[in-house]
């Protein structure tokens, strides 16, 4: 199993650490534009692999895609990352001519290859992707659902004062700090519904938290977050190349499914040795629906200033 890793920077260097310690991959490849700095970081990662106990090899290089050859998954995290006050939306006309060059030099190389796209605006680039690469709709995967679950769930768990391995819920929608739709009708504690914990004022707070997640530790940190979106990456990519067929929330190419077409967004999706192996559609409510239908909205928007 042969990971690439597009993007050495915080996000894509803990990614990479995360998949290497989980030791199912025989190799990562980190990729990056800037002189020696993918090198440097795999060096890095590979003298803590007697420490941590892995043998996944990890190797680094500067703009060579002949190394990413047969990659069984690739990782796009290559772009600028957000600054405080910076929405997601803004890095569209940036990221958007430096995704679509990443994916077409990994296809190029790795034309099986499944590919999971990090960079922002996410749901625009994964929409991107699939349209300059033509790739089946099932190998082009967008992270933020997941990463965007998992910090619902520290919410959910810091307002229940209980465990994170006690809580459940989802995120669906896009990833963005208007467009997520927290689920909490359908989030539990152990099976149990959260809303026998907690009050609707509470569980609405939830909500709005979650939802400006990113954006709050951007003005923490001063730049993207990186340990949970490198976290959240390698869960899927543990998920596909383990064929673990795992329900993760992941910005997919949509075709009827929600009443929603040519665009992706966040919904619950299996996740096998084949990439996307079914949307899930679950029942929503008519308040989700809504919401749902106000995030694509504005998801359709941003792909607009797209060019293919």
């Amino acid at each position: 199993m042969k990971v690439t890793v597009v993007g050495a920077g915080a996000v894509g260097a803990s990614c990479a650490e995360y998949i290497a310690i989980k030791n199912f991959a025989s190799e990562v490849v980190l990729v990056d534009i800037k002189e020696g700095f993918a090198e440097g970081k795999a060096m890095d990662l590979m003298q803590t692999a007697s420490l941590n106990g892995f043998d996944t090899k990890i190797t680094g290089t500067t703009g060579d895609y002949s190394k990413t050859a047969e990659s069984d998954i690739c990782v796009i995290t290559s772009g600028i990352a957000r600054k405080p006050g910076m929405s997601r939306d803004e890095l569209l006309g940036i990221n958007a001519g430096i995704v679509k060059s990443v994916a077409a030099s990994l296809v190029e190389q790795s034309p099986n290859t499944i590919i999971i796209v990090v960079s922002n605006p996410m749901d625009t680039m994964t929409y991107l992707v699939h349209k300059a690469t033509g790739l089946p709709k099932n190998r082009i995967i967008g992270m933020g659902g997941a990463l965007d679950s998992a910090r619902f769930k520290y919410r959910l768990a810091e307002a229940l004062e209980a465990p994170i391995s006690d809580v459940d819920g989802m995120v669906i929608g896009g990833h963005s700090d208007k467009g997520m739709v927290p689920l909490t009708r359908l989030a539990t504690r152990n099976s149990v519904p959260v809303s026998e914990f907690l009050s609707e004022k509470r569980l609405e707070q939830v909500k709005q938290d979650t939802k400006v997640g990113g954006a709050t530790l951007t003005g923490l940190l001063g730049t993207s977050a990186w340990y949970a979106p490198g976290a959240a990456v390698s869960g899927l990519v543990q998920a596909i190349a383990c064929d673990q067929k795992k329900i993760y929330p992941c910005s997919a190419l949509l075709e009827g499914e929600y009443g929603l077409s040519d665009l992706c967004i966040g919904v619950p999706v299996v996740l096998g040795k084949n990439g996307i192996e079914k949307i899930v559609e679950i029942n929503l409510s008519e308040e989700e629906k809504a919401a749902l239908t106000s995030s694509a909205e504005a998801v359709k928007n941003n792909n607009t200033a797209l060019t293919f």
